[in-house]
């Protein structure tokens, strides 16, 4: 494998992904193969953080839809969070990866507070950083707690693994000649809601010219092919090149 682009990268993950083909919860076999590619990823020589969300466990808009409060209901998605990141933490350790999770809701018997100055220095020794409960507060998304991560901990760049392959004009599950773009700015994304993340996410990226990549996750390899920028995926920058 030749050496990837980037030095540090933030990577997020969705929650439902590590469903694998269940209709809820975790498939620790699947989350193994992710812990496999997050491996090979970092056997490159890369510094790497996650952050995963929570909507295969609970989804707090999902909540407020049904009639919870969005505050009560956005904390309950929070606690998802952490469960997968342990779940992750848990997998990438039967492999050997040093890991440490970070949560932005204080809970020590779990896991560590979120610290950049200690992240940093895990990061520095080789350790994964994996970091949960989002931003620590409610109305914010998972997406918004890894644009605010990556921009904290100065990452390169911000990849987020889903189930599609890419950003597209519209959905492709609802629209067969949906357009995949190779390459969009912060600004086309945001002015045609095109869904890659939250609009705050992207807005927080922009400020900071963190360019993301949007890939999909669930093809094996696809993780170490996108890092030398190969592989289908889409990149979100300042400008399209």
């Amino acid at each position: 494998m030749t050496a990837p682009r980037y030095k540090r990268v933030l990577l997020k993950l969705s929650g439902e992904v590590l469903m694998g083909n269940q209709q809820f919860g975790i498939d620790p076999d699947f989350v193994a193969e992710l812990a496999a590619e997050v491996k090979a990823a970092k056997e490159t020589g890369l510094e790497i953080c996650l952050v995963i969300g929570g909507g295969n466990i609970f989804r707090g808009m999902a909540g407020a839809a049904k009639g919870m409060d969005r505050a009560q209901a956005d904390y309950m998605g929070m606690l998802a969070t952490v469960m997968n990141a342990l779940a992750m933490q848990n997998a990438l350790e039967k492999l050997g990866v040093d890991t440490r999770v970070q949560s932005a809701v204080q809970m020590d018997q779990v896991c560590e507070p979120v610290i950049r100055r200690r992240a940093e220095r895990h990061l520095e020794k080789g350790r994964v950083v994996i970091f949960a409960a989002g931003v620590g507060a409610p109305y914010f998304t998972t997406d918004s707690g890894a644009a605010l991560r990556a921009a904290e901990m100065q990452c390169d760049a911000l990849l987020k693994g889903t189930s599609v392959d890419g950003v597209y004009d519209s959905d492709p599950k609802q629209n067969p000649a949906a357009k995949r773009y190779e390459t969009v700015d912060y600004d086309t994304v945001l002015a045609g809601n095109l869904k890659v993340m939250d609009a705050s996410a992207v807005a927080l990226c922009r400020d900071n010219a963190i360019p993301i990549v949007v890939f999909s996750i669930r093809e094996k390899g696809n993780l170490a092919r996108v890092l030398r920028g190969e592989g289908t995926q889409t990149l979100v920058q300042k400008e399209a090149r």
